[in-house]
Formats: structure tokens, sequence, C-alpha cells
């Protein structure tokens, strides 16, 4: 009869759980998009080195080979091609300019701290010498540096996502729960789905602007157009995702439902969207892409004060250093729109799981 070591038996243990948190945060990091932690974790824990490190190498190590030979080629070929600003600019002169950017808002933040101090000292002297009624508070009406403008684009975007949301998803579950409603609503789909923010934008424009007659409003007419154009164009997805995941549900939970005689609120927060969740979120993550792309577009001509009207501006400007500058808006517009996806995925993640525990 073998004897069993409790030394080996408790290091084992060890490891199992080791290996069980691993696996935890495994599902974290697919959110995040470093799933190359997982391997890395393994391979210090021990669990096969030579297998992990072949996992490091394609899920890091490729990437960030393709991103040095996009780089290298970028730097090469870019001199080479000659725009009427001169040569298309490579990483160095795009790097130059986003640091450039930085240093321009921080300026920008030192001249508004500046204005309302001076603005606080004068009026503090006012009311000192008796004269209250003469005090005034002024906005800064400086021009917005790059990261307001980012930030414009995020509300404006997520504004007309909510409003796209709030109307694609109920109409997607009455497509998914009767046949007639979606008889309805399929040539309606079929019609605006292909429709460019290009065409919906002069239309948006004239109604708003005969609706709003004012800016003196919660919100300015130029950001009331681009959201509208991004919920016009964004709401297609949710609402066809929708409605295939409320259609896709298993017939026996329908008839299950009739049998309990639920009524038709507790079947669609019970029954219908536990389980068309994965396919709404899809439809979301799908919708705020789209939302995001289309913005840029709308802010262009709609003149609001986000990334597109930055891009137009240094497009209108065509100084030396303007195709550099849009290059690094492309940029953050491309990082921007990676992080709302992990955001939208995060989100599923945790709903999803909360729904299925």
């Amino acid at each position: 009869m073998t004897a069993i070591d409790p030394i080996s038996l408790d290091r084992d243990a060890r490891r199992t759980r080791l290996f069980a948190r691993i696996n935890k945060l495994d599902n974290w990091f697919q959110v995040l998009g470093l799933s190359w932690m997982t391997p890395v974790l393994k391979a210090i824990a021990g669990d096969n080195p030579k297998a992990q490190f072949g996992e490091i190498w394609r899920l890091l190590g490729v990437p960030l080979l393709a991103i040095a030979i996009f780089l290298g080629a970028w730097a090469n070929l870019a001199p080479k091609v000659q725009t009427s600003l001169g040569a298309v600019p490579g990483p160095a002169q795009v790097w130059e300019q986003a640091v450039n950017l930085n240093e321009d808002a921080n300026r920008a933040r030192e001249k508004e701290a500046a204005f309302y101090e001076r603005q606080d000292t004068r009026n503090a002297k006012l009311v000192a010498d008796g004269q209250a009624d003469k005090v005034k508070h002024r906005t800064y009406t400086g021009k917005p540096t790059y990261y307001q403008q980012i930030w414009t684009s995020i509300k404006t975007v997520f504004f007309g996502f909510m409003i796209a949301s709030i109307i694609a998803i109920p109409l997607g579950i009455a497509a998914g729960l009767s046949a007639t409603a979606n008889a309805a609503l399929n040539p309606l789909i079929q019609i605006f789905k292909p429709v460019s923010p290009l065409a919906w934008l002069p239309i948006v424009t004239m109604i708003v602007s005969a609706v709003y007659a004012s800016n003196d409003g919660m919100f300015s007419k130029s950001f009331l157009i681009s959201a509208i154009t991004v919920t016009l164009c964004s709401l297609w997805p949710t609402l066809i995702n929708t409605a295939l995941g409320v259609s896709s549900i298993d017939k026996d939970l329908v008839s299950v439902s009739r049998v309990l005689k639920m009524n038709t609120w507790t079947k669609i927060t019970k029954l219908v969207l536990p389980s068309a969740l994965p396919l709404i979120f899809t439809g979301l993550r799908l919708s705020l892409g789209v939302g995001w792309m289309v913005l840029i577009a709308a802010e262009m001509l709609a003149q609001n004060p986000g990334l597109g009207k930055f891009v137009w501006d240094e497009f209108q400007n065509g100084s030396s250093q303007s195709l550099a500058k849009i290059m690094v808006a492309v940029f953050t517009i491309g990082i921007i729109g990676f992080l709302l996806d992990r955001v939208m995925y995060a989100l599923q993640s945790m709903f999803t799981f909360s729904a299925n525990r």
C-alpha cells in the first residue's frame, strides 16, 4: 500500500486553486482586450511554459510585430507621397502634433484658470468697496481644447445611442413577439436602414431649426442635429438583433408562460429579456459602433464642436501641420471606438452573467 504524501497533496491543492483563479481572471482579460495575460500568468505558475509561450507569441507577439511592420512601412512610404499640404506625415510627425495638442490644452486650461482668478479678484474688490451691484460672473469663451472636443463627441454619441436604444429595444421585442408587428416594421427597416447620414443630415437640420428656434435651451442646435442623426443611423442593428433574439426563444418556454398565465410585463422581464440578452447586446455593440462612425460625418456638417469639427477645421486650415493633426484625430477616433466596444462588451458580460445565475 502506497503512502500518500500530505505535502504533495497540499501543493497540488494550492496549484489547483491558483489555476482556478487565473481562469476566473481570464474572463476579465477577455473583456479588457488583455487575453495575453492568461498565458503569462499560467507560464509564471509553471503550467507547460513552452505551450504558454506559444500562446503569448500568438496573442501578444504577433499583434506587436504587425504594429511594428505597419509603423515601419508608414515611416518609409509616407515621405514619398506629396500632397497639396506637403509630404504625408510619418509616425514621428503625428506624435509631435499629439504632444502639441496636449500642450495647447494645458495652456488653454491655464488661461481659463487665470480668467476666473482675475474675475474673482475683481468681484471681491467690488464687494469690498461696497459695489456689490456691479459684480458680474462671465463664462470663459475661449476656443475648446482637443480634450473638450473629444468629450463633446462622446457625449453626443451616447445621447444619440441612448435615444436609439430606447426606441429600438421595445420595437424589437414587439417585432419578435408578434408576427403582425414584425410584418409592419420589416418594410420600414429595409427602406431606412441603408440611408446614409449625409442624406438624413439636411432633413434633421431643417426640422431641428424649425422646432428648436434658439440656442438658449439645454442643448445647442448642432448638438441635437448630430445626436439625432446618430439615432436615425444607429437604431437598426439593435432593432434587428432584438427582434431576432426574441423570436429565437425556445417555444417550450413560451408555452410554459401561457400555462402559468404570465402577464405581458412578467413574460418580457422574466422570460424574453434574459433569453434574448446576448443578441440584444450584440445589436447594442453594433449600434454604438455605427453611431460613432456616423457622428464624425454629422459633426463635420452640423459644426458640432467635437472631433468631426476638429477634422473639418484642420482640413480647411490647410497649414503644414494640419494633415498630421487630422491623423492624430484618426487614431483618437479609432482608440475611442475600441474603448467604447470594450465598455459594451463588459456590460454584456456582466448582464449576461447576472441573467444566467
